[in-house]
Protein backbone atom coordinates (compact mmCIF):
# COMPACT_ATOMS: atom_id res chain seq x y z
CA UNK A 1 0.00 0.00 0.00
CA UNK A 2 1.10 3.42 -0.69
CA UNK A 3 2.22 5.76 1.78
CA UNK A 4 0.15 8.54 0.97
CA UNK A 5 -2.86 6.06 0.57
CA UNK A 6 -2.21 5.27 4.77
CA UNK A 7 -1.71 8.57 5.28
CA UNK A 8 -5.14 9.83 4.05
CA UNK A 9 -6.92 6.91 5.49
CA UNK A 10 -5.41 7.87 8.99
CA UNK A 11 -5.42 11.43 8.93
CA UNK A 12 -9.23 12.32 10.10
CA UNK A 13 -8.53 9.73 13.01
CA UNK A 14 -5.36 11.60 13.85
CA UNK A 15 -7.18 15.12 13.82
CA UNK A 16 -10.31 13.19 15.89
CA UNK A 17 -7.32 12.16 17.97
CA UNK A 18 -5.89 15.33 18.48
CA UNK A 19 -9.43 17.45 18.81
CA UNK A 20 -9.60 15.47 22.08
CA UNK A 21 -6.02 15.78 23.45
CA UNK A 22 -6.22 19.82 22.80
CA UNK A 23 -10.14 20.14 24.26
CA UNK A 24 -8.44 17.49 26.89
CA UNK A 25 -5.62 20.63 27.72
CA UNK A 26 -7.83 23.15 27.23
CA UNK A 27 -10.10 21.74 30.21
CA UNK A 28 -6.89 21.27 32.47
CA UNK A 29 -5.75 24.59 32.03
CA UNK A 30 -9.04 27.23 30.84
CA UNK A 31 -11.00 28.57 33.45
CA UNK A 32 -14.78 27.09 33.88
CA UNK A 33 -16.59 30.04 32.27
CA UNK A 34 -14.19 29.39 29.28
CA UNK A 35 -15.14 25.15 29.31
CA UNK A 36 -18.86 26.31 29.72
CA UNK A 37 -18.45 28.32 26.59
CA UNK A 38 -17.67 25.23 24.36
CA UNK A 39 -19.77 22.41 25.86
CA UNK A 40 -22.77 23.58 23.64
CA UNK A 41 -20.53 22.19 20.39
CA UNK A 42 -20.35 19.07 22.22
CA UNK A 43 -24.39 18.47 22.73
CA UNK A 44 -24.92 19.68 19.48
CA UNK A 45 -23.12 16.90 17.31
CA UNK A 46 -24.63 14.10 20.09
CA UNK A 47 -27.75 15.32 19.31
CA UNK A 48 -27.43 15.17 15.39
CA UNK A 49 -26.25 11.96 15.98
CA UNK A 50 -29.37 10.84 18.25
CA UNK A 51 -31.56 12.03 15.30
CA UNK A 52 -29.85 9.94 12.42
CA UNK A 53 -29.22 6.79 13.72
CA UNK A 54 -32.48 5.38 13.63
CA UNK A 55 -33.19 5.61 10.38
CA UNK A 56 -29.81 4.72 9.01
CA UNK A 57 -30.06 1.43 11.21
CA UNK A 58 -33.42 0.44 9.60
CA UNK A 59 -32.56 1.05 6.05
CA UNK A 60 -28.97 -0.01 6.07
CA UNK A 61 -29.81 -3.23 7.65
CA UNK A 62 -33.54 -4.12 5.76
CA UNK A 63 -32.07 -3.13 2.62
CA UNK A 64 -29.40 -5.41 2.57
CA UNK A 65 -31.49 -8.52 3.13
CA UNK A 66 -34.31 -7.16 0.95
CA UNK A 67 -31.74 -7.15 -2.29
CA UNK A 68 -29.78 -10.60 -1.14
CA UNK A 69 -30.78 -13.07 -3.99
CA UNK A 70 -31.66 -16.73 -2.29
CA UNK A 71 -30.53 -20.56 -3.41
CA UNK A 72 -30.45 -23.22 -1.71
CA UNK A 73 -26.75 -23.36 -1.20
CA UNK A 74 -26.41 -19.48 -0.78
CA UNK A 75 -28.61 -20.43 1.80
CA UNK A 76 -26.70 -23.32 3.57
CA UNK A 77 -23.15 -20.90 2.72
CA UNK A 78 -25.37 -17.67 5.24
CA UNK A 79 -26.72 -20.03 7.84
CA UNK A 80 -22.78 -21.23 8.02
CA UNK A 81 -21.64 -17.80 7.47
CA UNK A 82 -23.89 -15.88 10.25
CA UNK A 83 -23.80 -18.92 13.23
CA UNK A 84 -19.59 -18.66 13.02
CA UNK A 85 -19.87 -14.90 12.86
CA UNK A 86 -22.51 -15.28 16.30
CA UNK A 87 -19.84 -17.66 17.87
CA UNK A 88 -16.34 -16.36 17.17
CA UNK A 89 -18.10 -12.88 18.42
CA UNK A 90 -19.17 -14.53 21.40
CA UNK A 91 -15.57 -16.19 22.39
CA UNK A 92 -14.48 -12.72 21.70
CA UNK A 93 -16.99 -11.36 24.11
CA UNK A 94 -16.21 -13.74 26.63
CA UNK A 95 -12.39 -13.70 26.60
CA UNK A 96 -12.94 -9.51 27.04
CA UNK A 97 -14.91 -10.22 29.90
CA UNK A 98 -13.23 -12.31 31.93
CA UNK A 99 -9.95 -9.84 31.32
CA UNK A 100 -12.15 -6.73 32.16
CA UNK A 101 -12.90 -8.62 35.38
CA UNK A 102 -8.94 -9.02 36.19
CA UNK A 103 -7.82 -6.09 34.92
CA UNK A 104 -10.67 -3.56 35.27
CA UNK A 105 -9.71 -0.07 33.25
CA UNK A 106 -11.56 2.48 35.87
CA UNK A 107 -10.12 1.83 39.44
CA UNK A 108 -11.98 4.83 41.00
CA UNK A 109 -14.98 6.60 39.83
CA UNK A 110 -15.33 9.64 37.55
CA UNK A 111 -17.98 10.87 39.83
CA UNK A 112 -20.84 10.21 42.47
CA UNK A 113 -23.90 8.99 40.59
CA UNK A 114 -26.30 7.13 42.63
CA UNK A 115 -26.98 3.64 41.16
CA UNK A 116 -30.64 4.22 41.32
CA UNK A 117 -30.19 7.39 38.65
CA UNK A 118 -28.34 5.26 36.38
CA UNK A 119 -31.00 2.51 35.74
CA UNK A 120 -32.34 -0.49 37.40
CA UNK A 121 -32.29 -3.73 35.78
CA UNK A 122 -35.35 -5.26 34.88
CA UNK A 123 -36.01 -8.88 35.59
CA UNK A 124 -34.88 -11.75 32.94
CA UNK A 125 -37.81 -11.95 31.35
CA UNK A 126 -38.23 -8.29 30.62
CA UNK A 127 -34.75 -7.95 29.50
CA UNK A 128 -35.53 -10.37 26.84
CA UNK A 129 -38.61 -9.04 25.87
CA UNK A 130 -37.12 -5.40 25.67
CA UNK A 131 -33.81 -6.75 24.11
CA UNK A 132 -36.01 -8.00 20.68
CA UNK A 133 -39.31 -5.71 20.93
CA UNK A 134 -41.16 -2.52 21.37
CA UNK A 135 -44.18 -2.04 23.27
CA UNK A 136 -45.61 0.13 19.46
CA UNK A 137 -44.53 1.10 16.26
CA UNK A 138 -43.84 4.59 17.27
CA UNK A 139 -41.40 2.89 20.27
CA UNK A 140 -39.34 2.15 17.73
CA UNK A 141 -38.53 5.34 16.73
CA UNK A 142 -36.36 6.36 19.66
CA UNK A 143 -32.53 5.94 20.18
CA UNK A 144 -33.18 3.74 23.59
CA UNK A 145 -35.05 0.84 21.28
CA UNK A 146 -31.91 0.18 19.08
CA UNK A 147 -31.91 -3.29 19.26
CA UNK A 148 -35.91 -4.14 18.75
CA UNK A 149 -35.07 -2.00 15.92
CA UNK A 150 -32.19 -4.43 14.48
CA UNK A 151 -34.62 -6.98 14.82
CA UNK A 152 -37.65 -4.88 13.33
CA UNK A 153 -35.26 -4.03 10.21
CA UNK A 154 -34.05 -7.62 9.14
CA UNK A 155 -37.65 -9.37 9.12
CA UNK A 156 -38.47 -6.10 7.40
CA UNK A 157 -36.30 -7.15 5.03
CA UNK A 158 -37.26 -10.39 4.51
CA UNK A 159 -40.46 -9.89 4.20
CA UNK A 160 -39.48 -7.16 1.24
CA UNK A 161 -37.42 -10.07 -0.33
CA UNK A 162 -40.20 -12.19 -0.02
CA UNK A 163 -42.48 -9.95 -1.58
CA UNK A 164 -40.00 -9.74 -4.59
CA UNK A 165 -36.62 -8.60 -3.31
CA UNK A 166 -34.67 -6.20 -5.54
CA UNK A 167 -36.77 -5.55 -7.65
CA UNK A 168 -39.68 -4.20 -5.83
CA UNK A 169 -40.03 -0.50 -5.32
CA UNK A 170 -39.46 -0.80 -1.29
CA UNK A 171 -35.86 -2.59 -2.07
CA UNK A 172 -34.58 0.33 -4.68
CA UNK A 173 -35.83 2.89 -1.73
CA UNK A 174 -33.97 0.65 1.11
CA UNK A 175 -30.90 0.95 -1.54
CA UNK A 176 -30.88 4.61 -2.06
CA UNK A 177 -31.53 5.55 1.48
CA UNK A 178 -28.90 3.76 2.64
CA UNK A 179 -26.58 5.83 0.07
CA UNK A 180 -28.14 8.65 1.42
CA UNK A 181 -28.01 8.13 4.96
CA UNK A 182 -24.22 7.43 4.80
CA UNK A 183 -22.99 10.71 3.14
CA UNK A 184 -25.40 12.50 5.94
CA UNK A 185 -23.33 10.77 8.37
CA UNK A 186 -20.47 11.89 6.09
CA UNK A 187 -21.47 15.33 6.70
CA UNK A 188 -22.21 15.60 10.44
CA UNK A 189 -18.90 13.61 11.03
CA UNK A 190 -17.12 16.51 9.35
CA UNK A 191 -18.04 18.66 12.60
CA UNK A 192 -16.71 15.94 14.85
CA UNK A 193 -13.66 17.40 15.83
CA UNK A 194 -14.98 21.01 17.21
CA UNK A 195 -17.54 18.23 19.00
CA UNK A 196 -14.74 16.46 20.36
CA UNK A 197 -12.98 19.19 21.46
CA UNK A 198 -15.69 20.42 23.52
CA UNK A 199 -16.84 17.58 24.78
CA UNK A 200 -13.25 16.50 26.21
CA UNK A 201 -12.74 19.80 27.58
CA UNK A 202 -15.90 19.78 29.34
CA UNK A 203 -15.08 15.94 30.70
CA UNK A 204 -11.34 16.88 31.92
CA UNK A 205 -12.64 20.03 33.72
CA UNK A 206 -15.30 17.80 35.30
CA UNK A 207 -13.13 14.50 36.42
CA UNK A 208 -9.84 15.81 35.89
CA UNK A 209 -6.20 13.50 35.71
CA UNK A 210 -8.53 10.17 36.33
CA UNK A 211 -9.26 10.56 32.75
CA UNK A 212 -5.85 10.08 31.46
CA UNK A 213 -5.18 6.98 33.55
CA UNK A 214 -8.36 4.94 33.12
CA UNK A 215 -8.12 5.43 29.10
CA UNK A 216 -4.28 4.07 29.68
CA UNK A 217 -5.32 0.92 31.44
CA UNK A 218 -7.92 0.14 28.78
CA UNK A 219 -5.90 0.49 25.94
CA UNK A 220 -3.08 -1.60 28.01
CA UNK A 221 -5.28 -4.55 27.90
CA UNK A 222 -6.94 -4.03 24.20
CA UNK A 223 -4.24 -4.16 21.82
CA UNK A 224 -1.83 -6.70 23.51
CA UNK A 225 -4.88 -8.85 23.10
CA UNK A 226 -6.07 -7.93 19.62
CA UNK A 227 -2.62 -9.42 18.50
CA UNK A 228 -2.81 -12.53 20.89
CA UNK A 229 -5.84 -13.03 19.37
CA UNK A 230 -4.64 -13.29 15.99
CA UNK A 231 -1.60 -16.07 16.70
CA UNK A 232 -4.25 -18.11 19.12
CA UNK A 233 -7.68 -17.64 18.07
CA UNK A 234 -6.93 -17.56 14.27
CA UNK A 235 -4.83 -20.96 14.00
CA UNK A 236 -7.34 -22.59 15.86
CA UNK A 237 -10.37 -21.31 13.78
CA UNK A 238 -7.82 -22.18 10.69
CA UNK A 239 -7.23 -25.76 11.47
CA UNK A 240 -11.01 -26.86 12.18
CA UNK A 241 -12.02 -24.85 9.00
CA UNK A 242 -8.80 -26.29 6.78
CA UNK A 243 -7.46 -29.08 8.34
CA UNK A 244 -3.82 -29.97 8.92
CA UNK A 245 -2.84 -27.31 6.23
CA UNK A 246 -5.30 -24.98 7.41
CA UNK A 247 -2.67 -22.80 10.08
CA UNK A 248 0.24 -22.55 7.48
CA UNK A 249 -1.80 -21.54 4.65
CA UNK A 250 -3.46 -18.62 6.73
CA UNK A 251 -0.73 -17.81 7.86
CA UNK A 252 0.51 -17.41 4.28
CA UNK A 253 -2.18 -15.59 3.36
CA UNK A 254 -3.37 -13.18 6.02
CA UNK A 255 -0.13 -11.12 6.19
CA UNK A 256 -2.02 -8.66 3.00
CA UNK A 257 -5.79 -8.31 4.49
CA UNK A 258 -4.52 -7.54 7.95
CA UNK A 259 -2.10 -4.54 6.62
CA UNK A 260 -4.68 -3.15 4.23
CA UNK A 261 -6.95 -2.79 7.08
CA UNK A 262 -4.58 -1.36 9.17
CA UNK A 263 -3.91 1.10 6.30
CA UNK A 264 -7.52 1.85 5.82
CA UNK A 265 -9.12 1.40 9.07
CA UNK A 266 -12.22 -0.19 6.49
CA UNK A 267 -13.40 -3.44 6.62
CA UNK A 268 -14.96 -2.38 3.29
CA UNK A 269 -11.93 -1.18 1.26
CA UNK A 270 -10.67 -4.50 2.56
CA UNK A 271 -12.94 -6.80 0.94
CA UNK A 272 -11.34 -6.86 -2.27
CA UNK A 273 -8.06 -8.08 -0.67
CA UNK A 274 -9.74 -10.59 1.45
CA UNK A 275 -11.60 -12.02 -2.38
CA UNK A 276 -8.23 -12.25 -3.67
CA UNK A 277 -6.40 -14.01 -1.16
CA UNK A 278 -9.23 -16.28 -0.51
CA UNK A 279 -9.14 -17.15 -3.90
CA UNK A 280 -5.61 -17.82 -4.34
CA UNK A 281 -6.21 -20.15 -1.63
CA UNK A 282 -8.58 -22.40 -3.11
CA UNK A 283 -11.93 -21.18 -1.59
CA UNK A 284 -15.20 -21.50 -3.77
CA UNK A 285 -16.12 -18.54 -5.51
CA UNK A 286 -19.62 -18.31 -3.86
CA UNK A 287 -18.16 -18.83 -0.23
CA UNK A 288 -15.87 -16.13 -0.27
CA UNK A 289 -18.35 -13.48 -2.59
CA UNK A 290 -20.81 -14.13 0.13
CA UNK A 291 -18.97 -14.38 3.79
CA UNK A 292 -16.62 -11.63 2.64
CA UNK A 293 -18.95 -8.75 1.77
CA UNK A 294 -21.21 -9.85 4.46
CA UNK A 295 -18.29 -10.05 6.88
CA UNK A 296 -17.31 -6.48 6.55
CA UNK A 297 -20.94 -5.56 8.46
CA UNK A 298 -21.36 -8.16 10.56
CA UNK A 299 -18.36 -10.03 11.32
CA UNK A 300 -17.09 -8.08 14.36
CA UNK A 301 -14.91 -9.91 16.62
CA UNK A 302 -12.51 -6.89 17.37
CA UNK A 303 -15.66 -5.08 17.83
CA UNK A 304 -17.22 -7.57 20.52
CA UNK A 305 -13.56 -7.18 22.27
CA UNK A 306 -14.44 -3.35 22.46
CA UNK A 307 -18.07 -3.57 23.17
CA UNK A 308 -17.20 -5.06 26.31
CA UNK A 309 -14.28 -2.87 27.35
CA UNK A 310 -16.55 0.23 26.28
CA UNK A 311 -19.23 -1.42 29.41
CA UNK A 312 -16.47 -2.02 31.48
CA UNK A 313 -15.01 1.13 31.48
CA UNK A 314 -18.37 3.26 31.54
CA UNK A 315 -19.49 1.52 34.35
CA UNK A 316 -16.12 1.62 36.23
CA UNK A 317 -16.82 5.39 35.69
CA UNK A 318 -19.98 5.15 37.11
CA UNK A 319 -18.43 2.83 40.27
CA UNK A 320 -20.90 0.02 39.41
CA UNK A 321 -19.91 -3.01 39.71
CA UNK A 322 -19.47 -5.82 36.29
CA UNK A 323 -20.11 -9.39 37.81
CA UNK A 324 -20.33 -12.33 36.55
CA UNK A 325 -24.25 -12.54 36.46
CA UNK A 326 -24.01 -9.75 33.81
CA UNK A 327 -22.20 -11.90 31.27
CA UNK A 328 -24.97 -13.19 29.35
CA UNK A 329 -26.78 -9.61 28.72
CA UNK A 330 -23.29 -8.35 27.89
CA UNK A 331 -22.27 -11.02 25.20
CA UNK A 332 -25.61 -10.67 23.60
CA UNK A 333 -25.40 -7.02 23.13
CA UNK A 334 -21.79 -7.02 21.97
CA UNK A 335 -23.00 -9.73 19.53
CA UNK A 336 -26.59 -8.24 18.50
CA UNK A 337 -24.72 -4.77 18.19
CA UNK A 338 -22.22 -5.80 16.06
CA UNK A 339 -25.11 -6.57 13.44
CA UNK A 340 -25.60 -2.93 13.74
CA UNK A 341 -22.11 -1.68 12.89
CA UNK A 342 -21.19 -0.41 9.08
CA UNK A 343 -18.02 -0.67 7.35
CA UNK A 344 -16.90 2.77 7.13
CA UNK A 345 -14.26 4.27 9.38
CA UNK A 346 -15.65 4.67 12.72
CA UNK A 347 -18.55 2.35 12.32
CA UNK A 348 -21.39 5.01 12.38
CA UNK A 349 -21.58 5.26 16.26
CA UNK A 350 -23.97 2.63 15.93
CA UNK A 351 -22.21 0.07 18.71
CA UNK A 352 -22.21 2.73 21.06
CA UNK A 353 -25.80 4.28 20.69
CA UNK A 354 -26.85 0.26 21.29
CA UNK A 355 -24.52 -0.32 24.52
CA UNK A 356 -25.98 3.53 25.33
CA UNK A 357 -29.34 2.22 25.06
CA UNK A 358 -29.48 -0.83 26.98
CA UNK A 359 -27.04 -0.29 29.63
CA UNK A 360 -27.07 4.02 30.07
CA UNK A 361 -30.10 4.94 29.30
CA UNK A 362 -30.55 7.96 31.67
CA UNK A 363 -26.52 9.09 30.86
CA UNK A 364 -26.70 8.81 27.34
CA UNK A 365 -25.01 12.22 27.05
CA UNK A 366 -21.98 11.60 29.41
CA UNK A 367 -21.64 8.02 28.30
CA UNK A 368 -21.71 8.51 24.58
CA UNK A 369 -18.81 10.27 24.38
CA UNK A 370 -16.59 8.17 26.49
CA UNK A 371 -17.87 5.15 24.46
CA UNK A 372 -16.77 6.80 21.22
CA UNK A 373 -13.01 7.81 22.33
CA UNK A 374 -12.63 4.17 23.55
CA UNK A 375 -14.09 3.07 19.86
CA UNK A 376 -11.49 5.40 17.71
CA UNK A 377 -8.72 4.53 20.11
CA UNK A 378 -8.95 1.01 19.12
CA UNK A 379 -10.13 1.48 15.66
CA UNK A 380 -7.18 -0.11 13.78
CA UNK A 381 -6.72 -2.90 15.75
CA UNK A 382 -10.04 -3.54 15.89
CA UNK A 383 -10.75 -3.88 12.31
CA UNK A 384 -7.73 -5.93 12.12
CA UNK A 385 -9.13 -8.41 13.66
CA UNK A 386 -12.55 -7.69 11.84
CA UNK A 387 -11.12 -7.77 8.35
CA UNK A 388 -8.45 -10.35 8.25
CA UNK A 389 -10.88 -12.46 10.37
CA UNK A 390 -13.48 -12.33 7.07
CA UNK A 391 -10.98 -14.49 5.46
CA UNK A 392 -10.50 -17.01 8.35
CA UNK A 393 -14.00 -17.76 8.46
CA UNK A 394 -13.91 -18.64 4.90
CA UNK A 395 -11.79 -21.83 5.87
CA UNK A 396 -15.01 -22.65 8.95
CA UNK A 397 -17.18 -21.69 6.29
CA UNK A 398 -15.50 -24.00 3.43
CA UNK A 399 -15.46 -26.82 5.65
CA UNK A 400 -19.24 -27.09 5.90
CA UNK A 401 -20.06 -26.07 2.33
CA UNK A 402 -17.05 -28.45 0.29
CA UNK A 403 -16.48 -30.98 2.61
CA UNK A 404 -13.53 -31.34 5.47
CA UNK A 405 -10.80 -31.90 2.40
CA UNK A 406 -11.95 -28.64 0.77
CA UNK A 407 -7.95 -27.68 1.21
CA UNK A 408 -6.19 -30.66 0.75
CA UNK A 409 -8.19 -30.64 -2.95
CA UNK A 410 -7.34 -26.95 -3.60
CA UNK A 411 -3.61 -27.13 -2.22
CA UNK A 412 -3.74 -30.06 -4.64
CA UNK A 413 -5.22 -28.77 -7.77
CA UNK A 414 -2.64 -25.81 -7.41
CA UNK A 415 0.44 -27.73 -7.09
CA UNK A 416 -0.35 -29.76 -10.40
CA UNK A 417 -1.39 -26.46 -12.23
CA UNK A 418 2.33 -25.44 -11.21
CA UNK A 419 4.00 -28.39 -12.76
CA UNK A 420 1.96 -28.06 -15.75
CA UNK A 421 3.00 -24.90 -16.02
CA UNK A 422 6.53 -25.52 -15.23
CA UNK A 423 6.48 -28.43 -18.17
CA UNK A 424 5.20 -25.63 -20.37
Amino acid sequence: MEKKAVVKNYIFLGIMLGAMVLGAIVGWLAPAKVVAFFKPFGTVFINMMFCVVVPLVFVSIAGSIANMKSMKRAGKIMGTTVATFVITGAIAAVIMFALMKIFPPVLVPWNDIPSEEIGEYASISDMIVNFFTASDFVGLLTRKAMLPLIVFSVLFGFATNMAGGSETLVAKWLSSMTEVMMKFIKIITYYAPVAFFAIFAGLVADYGPQIAGSYGRAMAVYYPLCFVYIFTAFPLFAWFGGGKHGVKTMFKHITKPAVVSLGTCSSVATIPTNLEEAEDTGVSKDVAEMVVPLGATMHMDGSCFSCVLKIAFVWGVFGQDMSWGKLIPIVLVAVLSSVGMSGVPGGGYIGEYIICSIFFPNQMELAFPILVAIGNLVDPPATMINSAGDYVVTYIVSRFADGKDWLEKALAKKKEAAVAEKAE
